[in-house]
């Protein structure tokens, strides 16, 4: 089994690597220690499974997941994390990933793992209690209350579809102008300063 492991803390990335290795049928490939570092990691390796910290400088482990699962749909995430926050767990379901545990149980680690390649989700003791609740259906984003209209919401969701400004143009029949200022106003109205950040905005904030 392939893993690729990303923990913002250098030694505790050290520590898994050395404890998973040592379980035998597991072999770490890479380690990282950022979400741009884990992303970058997955198309080189391509590994059975990505072992990932959610709290990280820059972007967060949920965000690098997002990321890599619109790029590779058949990635295995396994979040591993101090933290058992609500918000953190919701994201973590609705992205698709395949378990949430707890760094506590470092003895669950490699038996997770195993879990996940036999296509099972797993989750922490301490996650499950809180399944049943969190499993709502989150709020639809309110495009109105932001003031996109449906052009606009189109170009977004080609952005975040990784589209160029002229392949959008020439899939909705516009000008790359006119596609720019579409563009600009977008980033205007959700406060964001790039099409990178829109294309990360829609797939943390929109498309959960």
């Amino acid at each position: 089994m392939k893993i690729v492991v990303i923990d913002d803390d250098r030694l505790v990335a050290m520590s898994l690597r050395t404890i998973l290795e040592n379980t035998g049928d597991i072999s770490v490939v890479a380690t990282g220690h950022s979400g741009a570092e884990a992303i970058a990691l997955y198309r080189e390796h391509r590994p059975d499974v990505i072992l990932m910290d959610i709290r990280m400088e820059g972007m967060t482990g949920i965000d690098a997941g997002k990321l890599i699962l619109s790029e590779f749909p058949e990635a295995r995430i396994l979040y591993l994390t101090t933290f058992s926050d609500d918000e953190y767990i919701i994201s973590a379901l609705n992205m698709g990933a395949k378990g949430y545990i707890l760094k506590q149980d470092f003895e669950g680690i490699a038996p997770a793992l195993s879990a996940v390649m036999r296509g099972q989700t797993v989750f922490g003791e301490k996650i499950i209690g809180k399944l049943p609740e969190l499993m709502k259906a989150p709020e639809p984003f309110d495009y109105e209350a932001h003031g996109i209209t449906d052009k606009e919401r189109e170009i977004l969701t080609l952005v975040a579809a990784g589209r160029s400004n002229k392949e959008i143009a020439a899939e909705l029949f516009l000008g790359e102008g006119t596609v720019r200022n579409y563009l600009s106003s977008l980033l205007d109205k959700l406060g964001l300063r790039d099409r990178t950040q829109l294309a990360v905005y829609y797939y943390t904030e929109i498309k959960r």
